[in-house]
């Protein structure tokens, strides 16, 4: 539910497209989460694509949580079980804490489009160095899934009874 008294808290979103075969022309996926992060009044901080190799992806996620300037990143592709899917495998190890629950929620609203299918996704979530970081897989749908149905509430500072902006002073607590 959407609280009218409060207001829209803005927040900075970088977006990595994991692909071996993706461009910027045809990056689906990665020009939908821009397309709806900026619809829901949030400022695209960077958007890049890297290859589905750990080390990549992960060079590419450390530098933007040591930066701290994305307070989220959202990465599309390489959560699936092939060889090359890795993305999981590059994150986690870079989290301090895991959001469960997404990954959790994820496959259950997955669930309702593709069936059992929704299994073979490895999508995760969690918090590194005061950034939130959402690894989705790489189809349109599902990114579209992810940010309509759970992530754009829980970036949305007005969404009650809580949501993951009113969180981000105490990320760093110690």
């Amino acid at each position: 539910m959407i609280d009218k008294n409060r207001k829209l808290i803005p927040l900075s979103i970088a977006v990595l497209t994991i692909s071996d075969s993706r461009t910027e022309e045809d990056d689906k996926s990665g020009k939908l989460l821009v397309t709806r992060l900026k619809q829901a009044g949030h400022s695209l901080c960077e958007k890049t694509i890297v290859a589905d190799d750990i080390y990549q992806i992960r060079a590419t996620v450390s530098r933007w949580i040591v930066e701290q300037k994305p307070q989220v990143i959202i990465t599309t592709g390489g959560t699936g079980v092939t060889g090359r899917d890795g993305t999981p495998e590059a994150v986690k190890p870079l989290l301090d804490k895991e959001i469960q629950g997404f990954g959790e929620m994820f496959r259950v609203l997955s669930f309702e489009t593709i069936g059992t299918s929704t299994l073979q996704s490895r999508a995760t979530a969690g918090v590194a160095n005061g950034t939130y970081i959402f690894c989705l897989p790489g189809s349109s749908g599902a990114c579209a899934d992810a940010w309509d149905k759970l992530i754009s509430q829980q970036l949305d500072y007005r969404h009650r009874p809580c949501n993951l902006v009113e969180l981000i002073p105490r990320l760093l607590e110690r």
